[in-house]
């Protein structure tokens, strides 16, 4: 086993976000193949991954793909021109190996090469690999379809039919079972492409399909996946002006195009980047625009819809390079992202891994929607079971389960029990079916409420136990006046008082004197007053705490209603962000809009300045075909006037020879 080492910069990277720690075990595995015998989670940053064997030649805008536990490498550039090989790195063993042969079968079993290619796709469809589409050397018309036997390492061209798309390089395709899908890119006279296209493997049928909705537009080297067979996402890519970082997604079912809102953290624009689907996330990693290069790696999770960040690579890693590949490893029941290669100042054959939760990436692990007692849930179901509470019925409930509290403290405590609350609170260990408030209800506004219900039941039993005790002081009255005289002191010196309670048993004091019924029945009136003055200011205060729970009770419904009032205009306010959400969204189709057409009209004025420029430089070679013109003119017109000079000359010696001429002589005659 080769040791997994952090890229360079990693340690000053983790120093920096505190993801290092001092007793984290080393890096370095046992004996054998163990990928993941560095213990760090998806926490960790990419780490380069030592290889033995015969590294392949450094490359990027190559392609690689994942069959068992191999991980396939084709094509590529090299900085010195197109790539055609094929190479192999094993994760059992992690070792480099070449294709053996580089003989291929075509339909005619005659030895065939594949073409040198970059900007290509590659699909794992059981124990073969296809090879599709790309920039190849030498070019095609059409998308060529290729297929190797990983166990026999022999290509095969697939004699494709139908409507075959146009060649092209920087598209994607996705495999859904056993059908194709190809989406965009860019074709030989480099105009970018947004046609969607199916290739049955069965039948060997190129389809074009036809979707409604707003699709993505024009674009090359952007990422796709495919989720759950039904669900296509594009994200990314370059269009013909700009970089972009839209997101769209594709309904099977219904064929109909959706652009999806960005939600959590929102992506730069980025292409060339490379997109893998662990699961219920989609990991992209590494793009960016012709100025600046992303390093961190994106999470788009396909469920919750929204954007994270999983790490922020530095700028050493493989991740930053551009034109490397990607791809999704499952290695002793862990997850790992494979990156290789790809081009920064040169090409690179660097190969780093990231380690992924394995319950992140798992399809049958959901997140619970069950929280714990504490969160948020939880209040809103208190708050639920306080709203009913607040009904007649569960009101009700509470009055039984305190009155049945107070008949267990009468029972337990006698004439000397304690209060309500107290009882309530220290009584650890209560009778069966007979819980105690806290315990009953959990949360403190229905505990609140129940207390106030349980203190009116304890005045009320207060006034029965008056009741109870003007009873007791008129027997005890009544046999006072058989055995204790009126008088202040007794025959044996005891005091007499009438706020003082006397002792029940006076069998010792003996017989007490006679006394007059008059003065008896005016004690027992006086007594019987005071007994019911008392029980008047005990009914003042019992209708006094009536008054005040019904003012409760009113200042809770008032609270409930501005709570209510509250949600409504949060919901309102929710859906006003809503609004401004769908309205941003529309200013940000007018900006691309206005800046596909800022740059139209730039480039109309740079085609205009360029005309007027070559239209002066036109101007000025006719004005100088002109000066030329004219002084070959002049030079004309002087020879014409010594020619006209010299014709006059002539002319005059002509004349004056003519002059000179002797005269005839007349003939002689004989």
């Amino acid at each position: 086993m080769r040791p997994l080492k952090r890229s360079s910069n990693q340690n000053n990277e983790g120093a920096q976000h505190g993801t290092d720690h001092p007793n984290e075990p080393d890096c370095q595995s046992p004996p054998g193949p163990e990928i993941n015998g560095c213990t760090s989670g998806s926490s960790e940053n990419w780490m380069v991954l030592s290889i033995s064997g015969d590294k392949p030649a450094p490359r990027f805008n190559h392609a690689a793909t994942v069959v068992g536990n191999k991980m396939i490498v084709v094509g590529g550039e090299s900085g010195n021109g197109l790539l055609d090989d094929v190479q192999v790195l094993k994760f059992n063993q992690f070792t480099w190996t070449a294709a053996s042969s580089k003989l291929y079968l075509s339909p005619s079993s005659l030895p065939l090469k594949i073409p040198a290619c970059r900007g290509h796709s590659l699909v794992s469809w059981g124990k073969k690999v296809l090879l599709i589409g790309g920039k190849t050397e030498p070019g095609s018309d059409r998308v060529a379809v290729w297929a190797l036997d990983t166990e026999t390492e022999c290509w095969s061209l697939m004699e494709a039919k139908g409507d075959i798309p146009v060649a092209r390089s920087g598209h994607s395709v996705v495999r859904a079972n056993t059908v194709l899908i190809l989406f965009g890119g860019e074709d030989a006279k480099r105009r970018k492409l947004n046609d969607l296209h199916m290739f049955d493997l069965k039948s060997l049928t190129w389809l074009p399909l036809h979707c409604t909705g707003t699709g993505p537009s024009p674009r090359s080297n952007h990422v796709a996946t495919l989720f759950d067979d039904k669900t296509l996402f594009i994200f990314g890519g370059a269009s013909k002006s700009r970089t972009l970082n839209d997101l769209y997604s594709l309904d099977f079912e219904t064929m109909i195009w959706s652009r999806i809102k960005i939600r959590g953290y929102h992506p730069s624009p980025r292409s060339g980047s490379c997109g893998v689907l662990c699961g219920t996330k989609w990991y992209i990693a590494g793009g960016g625009s012709r100025k600046k290069r992303h390093a961190e790696t994106l999470i788009f999770d396909v469920l919750k819809v929204e954007w994270s960040i999983a790490v922020s690579s530095p700028t050493s890693s493989v991740a930053f390079n551009k034109g490397f590949s990607l791809v999704l490893v499952n290695h002793k029941e862990k997850d790992f992202l494979v990156a290789f290669g790809g081009f920064k100042k040169e090409p690179s054959n660097q190969v780093e891994v990231l380690i992924v939760d394995k319950n992140e990436s798992s399809m049958g692990r959901r997140p619970n929607d069950s929280k714990a007692p504490g969160s948020l849930f939880g209040k809103r179901l208190s708050s639920r079971l306080a709203n009913q509470l607040s009904g007649g019925s569960s009101r009700r409930l509470v009055d039984s389960v305190a009155r049945q509290n107070l008949a267990s403290v009468i029972e337990q405590h006698g004439s000397g029990r304690k209060s309500l609350s107290e009882s309530t609170l220290t009584d650890s260990n209560p009778p069966s079916g007979n819980v105690s408030l806290r315990k009953q209800f959990s949360n403190e506004e229905d505990y609140s409420r129940t207390l106030k219900i349980a203190k009116c039941l304890e005045e009320e039993s207060s006034l029965s136990q008056v009741s109870d005790k003007a009873l007791g002081e008129e027997t005890s009255l009544a046999y006072e006046s058989e055995n204790f005289s009126p008088h202040k002191n007794g025959t044996d010196g005891f005091p007499v008082d009438d706020d003082v309670p006397l002792p029940q048993n006076n069998s010792k004091l003996g017989p007490p004197p006679s006394a007059s019924s008059s003065s008896t029945c005016q004690f027992y009136e006086n007594k019987i007053a005071a007994l019911i003055k008392k029980n008047g200011v005990q009914e003042g205060q019992l209708a006094a705490a009536l008054a005040s729970q019904e003012a409760a009770e009113k200042s809770l419904s008032s609270a409930h209603k501005s709570r209510q009032e509250m949600e409504k205009k949060l919901s309102e306010t929710m859906k006003e962000m809503e609004l401004l959400k769908e309205r941003l969204a529309g200013l940000e189709l007018a900006q691309e809009e206005a800046n596909s057409l800022s740059n139209i009209v730039h480039s109309d004025n740079v085609r205009l300045e360029h005309d007027v420029a070559f239209l002066k430089a036109v101007l000025d070679d006719t004005q100088k075909e002109l000066l030329s013109t004219r002084g070959v003119l002049n030079g004309e017109r002087a020879r014409t006037f010594q020619l006209q000079v010299e014709v006059f000359h002539l002319k005059q010696r002509l004349q004056s020879m003519e002059n000179r001429a002797p005269t005839p002589r007349k003939p002689f005659h004989v």
